[in-house]
């Protein structure tokens, strides 16, 4: 094999050995060693569908609350972002306030 002086001092070309062949894995353990302990036993009775609706519901219920509070709280971090940034601009009359016509 000849080697030529490469044009240009920056553009050298580095040649990777391959890995060497390791061993093979051994075959992972299940994290759990029975899941029977962890199913259901067959004589508890019948699902009870009306709790589990029940649950569900209120699961939604949660859900939409979180939801919305969330909703709210980036709305008010917004409103109070633009106020503070029309304040600091130096403006006036930021925030209106409502005030009810007087008439004489």
């Amino acid at each position: 094999m000849t080697t030529s002086k490469p044009q240009d001092p920056d553009s050298r070309v580095v040649t990777f050995q391959p890995r060497k062949a390791s061993s093979p894995r051994k075959p992972s353990r299940a994290p759990v060693e029975d899941l029977r302990n962890y199913e259901r036993a067959g004589d508890d009775g019948p699902d009870d569908y009306r709790h589990r609706m029940i649950m569900n519901v209120m699961a939604g219920v949660v859900l939409v609350f979180l939801v919305l509070a969330g909703w709210w709280i980036a709305d008010s971090m917004a409103q109070l972002r633009k106020n503070q940034d029309c304040v600091l601009s130096g403006k006036r009359n930021c925030a209106p306030i409502d005030a009810p016509i007087q008439t004489r």
